[in-house]
């Protein structure tokens, strides 16, 4: 319904002011209880919010599709649509991560939340680098999907935009003036107001209280005011009496009375005026609502008795009359689970450091960390997500991140050792015990890892064999390289296929000669397999007894090198033969 109000109704006032190179009000309207104001000028995002500030207000926040109208409304209604000006949105200092960003991508209104339902980003950033301040924003029609909605771009805060917009919250409002002057001559008598933040004009839809109001063909000068705790205002004058009839009733509560030339009020039969000669009072419940500071209950059956009762969150001073403050952080027990503060009648409940306060409970943020099965140490990030680390030296498993292993990117690193036995060390992968407790890497392309025609490039505890110049994948590292297709042809170039052997004839057998590399390789493998089996034996006793020499263990633990290592020195030794 205030939408449909606010975009069949709502238009900013015309506001006369004297030129000045300070930013200018150009244009002002009021939603309920919230005022809204546009200046023009060149202003930096500091000194448009000290403006605000000045008036009792801050820059304009834009957290609904209402707000954004209202923007839209004063930009077309001052004819400078194209401007670009100052909301109440900015990004403190430092940088926000991508994962928390929410609706306002981190940034925050000048009133120090982030709460919105709504928000209207000129672009969509994708990018997963955080965004780092400060910066702050700028609402602009350019770039906008469709016309009348405003986006929302990032500034830098000391540079200067078109001017801004300013927000100003109060606690009651009044509606416009009523004048009765008949129907053809209703628009013949004007009326201009004027607001506490400097808005002068002829239309608005509610009025602030503070404002004024004044029908000067009539004479008339009025003001907005509202009792302590209401939020509906009304129209008042401080001098007693009716002032013109023709203008809400002459102020008067009952009926006004303007036939014999000067106006004035008229109370019921039962009723007589007050001291203002506008409001009205039954004679038996004048000392009553004069007496009582908030409620008077009067008593049908004793003229002229009474008694006082108070709102909620206040009590009877002793004086049976007026009412002051209950602190209720005094009851037993606390109405709060930690923290109580006292407010005029009321109170508020805050919790210690560390805790939050949900459903008006104090509990601890749930630690993201809590049940993981990092093996070493778990680091948490945010409120809801973690990660495993590990100790120096270690680093996390590729495939199993919540499990460490020992790391070593350099030729030598040292060891990890018991420290109650100097004796038990541990290399990473790929390395070996050295002397002096260090682990060296193990250079695999001394051993002849990688096959015939590949070049080997050793690596800090691993290494790559290079496919040759001879392969298709020539430069790549690789097991399996393709070897270039090259054509033959014979040299008589005939084409035809070679011709067969004459049948029947049988070829001689090759005389003896030296050992079948057949035999040679059966040979190798089982003094191979003679070799694991002793070295198995060997580990087996060693842990037996207690030794702990780590060259050892490391066989060991694995054991594919060393019988690597093993074939080929025997190859070579069967080469020699």
């Amino acid at each position: 319904m205030l939408r449909v109000l606010l975009l069949g109704v709502l238009a900013p006032a015309g506001l006369g002011l004297p030129a000045s190179p300070e930013p200018q009000l150009r244009g002002s309207q009021c939603v309920e209880h919230d005022c809204f104001a546009l200046f023009l000028g060149p202003a930096t995002f500091l000194a448009s919010s000290q403006t605000c500030e000045s008036l009792q207000g801050h820059l304009m926040t834009v957290r609904s599709s209402v707000a954004a109208d209202v923007i839209s409304l004063l930009l077309s209604g001052d004819g400078s649509y194209g401007q670009r000006l100052w909301i109440g949105l900015q990004l403190p200092p430092g940088c926000v991560d991508p994962g928390n960003r929410g609706p306002l991508r981190g940034f925050q209104w000048v009133t120090g939340d982030n709460r919105t339902s709504y928000s209207r980003w000129a672009r969509l950033h994708a990018d997963p680098a955080p965004l780092c301040g400060p910066l702050c924003v700028a609402v602009s029609p350019a770039g906008a999907p469709a016309p009348g909605e405003p986006v929302w771009e990032e500034q830098q805060c000391a540079a200067e935009a078109d001017g801004f917009l300013c927000e100003f919250q109060f606690a009651a409002s009044c509606k416009p003036l009523a004048v009765e002057t008949g129907v053809a001559a209703a628009a013949s008598v004007p009326v201009i107001y004027g607001t506490p933040f400097g808005a002068h004009g002829a239309d608005f839809q509610t009025l602030p209280v503070g404002s004024s109001a004044a029908v000067v063909p009539l004479g008339v000068e009025l003001e907005c005011a509202a009792p302590p705790g209401e939020s509906e205002g009304r129209w008042v004058r401080e001098a007693p009496g009716a002032w013109d009839c023709r203008v809400e009733k002459g102020g008067c509560q009952h009926a006004c009375n303007g036939s014999a030339g000067a106006s004035r009020c008229l109370c019921p039969a039962d009723a007589a005026l007050q001291a203002d000669s506008r409001s009205c009072v039954a004679p038996e419940e004048h000392s009553c609502h004069q007496a009582c500071e908030h409620f008077c209950v009067g008593d049908p059956g004793v003229p002229d008795a009474y008694s006082c009762m108070c709102e909620t969150g206040y009590q009877l001073a002793s004086d049976k009359h007026r009412c002051e403050d209950v602190d209720d952080c005094l009851l037993v027990p606390s109405p709060c689970p930690q923290h109580c503060a006292n407010t005029q009648g009321g109170f508020e409940c805050h919790c210690y450091p560390g805790y939050e306060l949900v459903d008006g409970e104090c509990v601890e943020p749930l630690d993201p960390c809590f049940g993981t099965n990092c093996e070493y140490q778990c680091q948490p990030l945010g409120h809801t997500d973690y990660r495993c680390i590990c100790a120096e030296g270690f680093a996390p498993k590729l495939q199993e991140p919540h499990r460490c292993q020992m790391f070593c990117n350099q030729t030598a690193c040292p060891a990890d050792c018991d420290p109650h036995d100097q004796a038990s060390c541990q290399c990473p992968e790929g390395y070996i015990l050295d002397e002096g407790f260090m682990c060296t890497d193990i250079d695999e392309c001394d051993n002849g890892y990688c096959p015939h025609g590949y070049t080997c490039r050793n690596l800090p505890g691993s290494y790559e064999c290079i496919c040759g110049p001879d392969s298709t994948l020539a430069g790549q590292a690789g097991t399996d390289c393709d070897p270039l297709q090259v054509d033959r042809h014979d040299d008589g170039g005939s084409g035809e296929p070679p011709v067969s052997p004459i049948p029947g004839a049988t070829s001689t057998p090759s005389a003896v000669g030296p050992v079948h590399s057949g035999v040679l390789i059966g040979i190798s493998i089982a003094s191979l397999s003679l070799v694991v089996a002793l070295l198995a034996l060997l580990c087996h006793l060693r842990k037996k007894q207690g030794t702990a020499r780590e060259e050892l263990d490391y066989k060991c633990g694995s054991p594919a090198k060393e019988v690597v290592l093993h074939h080929v020195r025997t190859e070579r030794m069967l080469q020699r033969l």
